[in-house]
């Protein structure tokens, strides 16, 4: 099990399996809303312990498509963990224990402030990467 909480214990959530992967995002918005670096997560993997009441959802204006979830009482950003998709985003912030996978990749690198230096092997996009049979 992997445990994931915010900061004050009122979200409280665990993994039963290890997200697919883990990516950062670079672009202005991700940076903005507290938490860039993400791990992937199956909805079957994932179950809410208590709290859901207290997530708060942020649903971004057009172009942008994907939407936010923070803790109402301490708004600790968990990434898109009331997502309809069978695999969504949450922020590897939000998680107690060691997630077991490792950053793959970092998209949007070339809106990332000059202040950050990425410091890993992992495979780098100027913006979001495209899967090979969409190019």
């Amino acid at each position: 099990m992997i445990r994931g909480s915010c900061c004050c214990g009122a979200v409280r959530f665990e993994l039963t399996a290890p997200p697919t992967m883990m990516g950062t995002c670079h672009c202005s918005r991700c940076r903005k809303l507290g938490a860039s670096t993400f791990v992937f997560v199956r909805r079957e993997d994932f179950r809410w312990l208590e709290g859901r009441d207290s997530v708060v959802r942020y649903a971004p204006e057009p172009p942008f498509t994907y939407a936010r979830c923070f803790c109402r009482a301490c708004g600790t950003a968990l990434g898109e963990i009331e997502s309809e998709h069978d695999s969504f985003p949450v922020a590897a912030n939000c998680l107690d224990d060691d997630p077991v996978v490792r950053n793959r990749f970092h998209e949007f690198v070339a809106d990332k402030p000059a202040w950050y230096e990425i410091c890993d092997a992992a495979k780098q996009f100027p913006g979001h990467p495209v899967r090979a049979s969409e190019s």
